[in-house]
């Protein structure tokens, strides 16, 4: 009993002089670095509630926040750690939220049916119908934008008859020359849809360069406000092809249109003869 109550007696004088555990390794997103002021080195107290004393950690590594929009809605501020620091600090023990599993391109499907039907109380769902659930906002956001712009479009084309028209009418007694020096009507309508599919053209580069400008400033205002690389505009070559094929279709129509109309007319009434 002596020799045991003499071996506690030194173990407990160990204990009360062993050093302290070193401090948790933890690193944060370079928006939370940049708001905070912290940087590479410093050391932190981290907790599960905010008015806990916590634990010590050291800022070993910053992370720059990833392209996710889910991400970027959420506002939040980032901090990874090893899992079992983790597990220390909010005290779940062996316990988690979610994990996620990789599997063999073409067996998702059985694994999701095999891992539901393994056990009660989880769930498991394919990452592209998380992805699909959590996107649901940018998806009526999409929605809207595509309404716009077609609205933009309908807009757009009738302007640009309306344009052509009077373009095509201030040059009535030019084409009243050109008739009556023989020239066809088919040719008349030719030369003037040829000027409208310049124009067009000429309009297409315009849209394009102003959309690209455009999309720049888009892109460096919000990175801005909200830290991320994400890309919150972009103009892709697919935008690029659809803008320019309806821009040259509409210019064609519109000249089309009021050059028909114009010819329709006698030379003389054109002159106002």
């Amino acid at each position: 009993m002596l020799i045991a109550l003499a071996l506690a007696v030194v173990q407990q004088g160990i204990d009360s002089v062993a050093p302290p555990r070193p401090a948790r390794a933890i690193a944060i997103d370079e928006r939370f670095a940049a708001d905070a002021g912290l940087k590479v080195g410093d050391r932190v107290r981290i907790g599960r509630e905010p008015a806990s004393v916590g634990d010590s950690a050291v800022v070993v590594a910053v992370f720059a926040r990833g392209t996710d929009p889910a991400e970027v809605a959420r506002n939040e501020y980032q901090i990874r750690m090893h899992l079992g620091d983790l597990q220390d600090a909010v005290g779940y023990g062996d316990r988690v939220d979610r994990f996620a599993v990789t599997a063999r391109p073409g067996r998702v499907a059985q694994a999701v049916e095999r891992i539901n039907a393994s056990a009660f109380g989880f769930q498991a769902y394919p990452s592209r119908e998380i992805a699909v659930q959590t996107s649901k906002t940018f998806a009526v956001v999409s929605r809207f934008h595509r309404a716009i712009g077609v609205i933009t479009i309908v807009a757009s084309a009738i302007f640009l008859l309306c344009i052509m028209l009077l373009k095509v009418e201030e040059r009535r007694r030019d084409v009243a020359a050109l008739r009556l020096m023989g020239i066809s009507r088919k040719t008349v309508v030719a030369s003037v849809m040829v000027e409208a599919s310049v124009i067009a053209v000429l309009g297409s580069l315009f849209g394009i360069g102003l959309g690209a400008v455009s999309s720049a400033i888009v892109n460096w205002h919000y990175r801005g406000v909200y830290r991320t690389p994400l890309a919150f505009s972009l103009v892709t070559p697919e935008i690029i092809a659809l803008a320019v094929a309806l821009s040259v279709v509409l210019g064609l129509t519109a000249g089309y249109v009021a050059a028909r109309r114009l010819v329709a007319q006698q030379p003389l009434a054109l002159i106002g003869r």
